[in-house]
């Protein structure tokens, strides 16, 4: 069981009544909407602060009073947040100095979202004052049962301060020594050579943009300085309001800030999570919003973590914006709680009238009122969250990892060479990903740093970078027992983007999987190559390493170009495990095809002996099995034993026909 902070599962999303101040009767109309729906949760005042302090000094909390005080009347929980991600005109007008600069050293005007400086002292202040007054005056409010911090988290600020504190910051990390950071970036090339950090900027497009360990320096630094500003803004909420948690919303694939570092900065890990459903391809959107759970879940010890945004119905900032069809939106919602989460929340609660998000969907549209069609599917996900209470608090127990490590993927898209077209990180660990889930097996997502130890099975897609002791640790991991598996572009870089030297894998690697790579062929999109394993042919996409077998055995070989013949699938036993290599890109059935092999031949076990086809994704959490169809087609499955279908609570056996968005839970 894992850690809960509440006794149910919260149902609810973004709510703005700042927005309808001139209109309360609305206010009132929500309360009664809000219970119609079975929502008993709203997060309110994420941008509210113009409304909080409309002067400087000048508070108006009144507003807020009334508001939090008919939540707790209706019995509605209350995330309140911080209102740091938007400031008010009076202050960027006041302190010009708090607005970002961008690289070209231009401070932006008034305007946007995120649009501060991480380092301004007077931001940073104004902020602290802002949450001392809310902590203060809601410390004891019996609606008030979290706080959400600021509002998805982003972007940098380029001013001299920022500046000057990343100078601070690479004095830190390299030890005051400025001949180490010349030698870990290599800046004897093209004569970079620094003699001082005072000559140090951070990486632009009219100054330095080549120099990869600056790049992977600067990314870090941001990242420090977000978990700064945020430990900024909780200060007075953990010194007034101890007990009450804290998160901050995470975006899916934003790169510009290494979550698996700041999870372990908030008392739960929340996200926003919004696929394109509906446009043809549902089960691909379905695999990476699976794997987006499950990495979110892991970044927290499995902790299980809020859906803290998500549409009931569209959003408004795609290229083309579907409409999902019915049933969707509730089989995305328990998706995400098959994968751990505690919560279903939207963005929004009800449609504004005007700015950029007021035709994003909301579970109250325009209209005013209830008689929707999707306000009728909240309604009925939320009578069906009400019987899922069991699910609170428990944990999935996974014996297979897949290595997505946030710096190796910034590493990953910065450096030159090879096929610097087709390289998607993401992808590619969602492409190993995608096996184990589709047989139902749970998967755990980690870094490089975690614990490889008490998992039958690792693999580390295009595990370039290798920071200080992953080589140590993988080969610990091996000679225990452990099954690794690993693709092409294996360990050729450390932490700072330096080549290792001795040939590639780096070190003891080479001893590690049994094998030599000798070089790294790229394939133009029309010339891919031939691989066979398995008695099957495989097209290599895009990149392929020529690899010589040192002591492993030969799983499957090369058939076409000049490198016919040699091996392109390993197996190395070394001492008591197993290490696999994968040496070319396919982006059909081979990572499939093999991990079918790895299943076969050793103990992995799926979750539930549930006989289902493609499209069908099932998923244990405790002591509850979900079973989801995200074809485009109603599908079949077949019980191995009763069960209990936990939403009618009546029995479950044998064949059992899931509609299109349809779902079963099972216990």
């Amino acid at each position: 069981m894992g850690k809960k902070f509440f006794d149910y599962i919260i149902h609810g999303g973004d709510y703005n009544p700042d927005q309808w101040i001139r209109t309360p009767e609305i206010w009132d109309e929500d309360m009664r909407l809000m219970k119609l729906a079975h929502i008993n949760s709203a997060t309110i005042g994420i941008f509210s602060w113009a409304t909080l302090e409309p002067e400087e000094g000048v508070y108006n909390f009144e507003w807020l009073d009334t508001i939090l005080d008919k939540m707790h009347e209706n019995g509605i929980s209350a995330i309140l947040a911080t209102p740091s991600g938007a400031r008010p005109a009076w202050l960027a007008e006041k302190y010009p100095e708090v607005l970002r600069v961008d690289e070209n050293g231009i401070r932006n005007k008034f305007g946007e979202r995120h649009n501060h400086c991480l380092t301004s002292p007077v931001y940073r202040e104004k902020v602290r004052n802002i949450n001392r007054k809310l902590a203060e005056r809601y410390k004891n409010h019996p609606a008030v049962k979290m706080w959400h911090i600021s509002n998805e988290y982003s972007g940098e600020c380029h001013c001299e301060l920022c500046r000057a504190s990343f100078r601070d910051w690479l004095k830190e990390y390299y030890h005051n020594d400025i001949d180490e950071l010349n030698f870990k970036w290599w800046n004897g090339f093209w004569s970079h050579t620094l003699n001082n950090f005072d000559q140090i900027n951070p990486p632009c497009v009219r100054g330095e943009s080549n120099t990869t360990g600056l790049y992977l320096a600067w990314k870090r630094f941001i990242t420090d300085s977000h978990i700064s500003f945020f430990e900024n803004e909780i200060a007075p909420l953990r010194e007034i309001t101890p007990d009450i948690p804290v998160t901050t919303n995470f975006m899916r694939r934003y790169n510009g800030i290494d979550y698996q570092k700041f999870a372990s900065h908030v008392d739960l890990v929340s996200w926003d999570n919004y696929p394109a459903w509906d446009k043809g391809r549902n089960q691909k959107e379905a695999l990476e919003a699976a794997f987006l759970h499950d990495f979110f879940r892991s970044i927290k010890n499995g902790q299980p973590f809020f859906l803290m945004e998500s549409t009931p119905s569209l959003v408004n900032w795609h290229g083309v914006n579907k409409l999902p069809k019915s049933g969707m939106h509730e089989l995305a919602s328990i998706q995400a709680i098959a994968h751990g989460a505690d919560s279903v929340q939207y963005f929004q609660w009800r449609k504004g009238r005007g700015g950029d998000e007021k035709f994003h969907g909301a579970v109250v549209d325009h209209c005013g009122h209830e008689n929707t069609r999707v306000f009728r599917n909240v309604t009925s996900l939320g009578k069906k969250l009400e019987k899922l209470t069991c699910t609170v608090g428990t944990e999935t127990k996974s014996k297979v990892a897949v290595i997505y490590d946030w710096e190796n993927g910034w590493a990953v898209s910065s450096f030159c060479g090879y096929n610097n077209i087709h390289r998607d990180y993401v992808e590619e660990c969602i492409k190993w990903y995608a096996p184990f889930y589709k047989r139902g097996i749970s998967v755990d997502i980690i870094s490089m740093s975690d614990d490889f130890s008490k998992y039958d099975v690792v693999v580390a897609p295009f595990l370039y970078m290798l920071k200080d002791g992953t080589e140590e640790r993988i080969e610990e991991y091996v000679r225990n027992g452990g099954n690794f598996v690993s693709t092409y572009l294996l360990g050729l870089v450390d932490s700072d983007d330096r080549c290792m030297l001795g040939g590639f894998p780096a070190g003891k690697l080479k001893e590690v999987f049994g094998i030599w790579c000798e070089e790294t062929d790229s394939l133009p999109e029309d010339m891919p190559g031939k691989a066979e394993f398995g008695g099957k042919t495989y097209e290599i996409n895009h990149i392929c390493d020529i690899i010589h077998a040192k002591g492993a055995e030969i799983l499957g070989e090369y058939k076409s170009d000049f490198y016919s013949g040699l091996p392109c699938v390993t197996k190395n036993i070394f001492g008591k495990g197993k290490a696999y290599y994968a040496a070319f890109r396919n982006d059909g059935d081979f990572a499939d095809d093999f991990c079918k092999m790895l299943v076969c031949t050793n103990p992995i076990a799926p979750d539930a002996n549930i006989a289902h086809d493609d499209g069908v994704f099932l998923r244990k959490r405790g002591e509850n099995i979900f079973v989801m169809n995200f074809a485009d087609n109603e599908k079949e499955i077949v019980l191995d034993k009763e069960y209990t279908n936990i939403i009618t609570n009546e029995p479950a056996c044998g064949k059992i026909t899931l509609p299109v968005c349809g779902y079963v839970i099972l216990k």
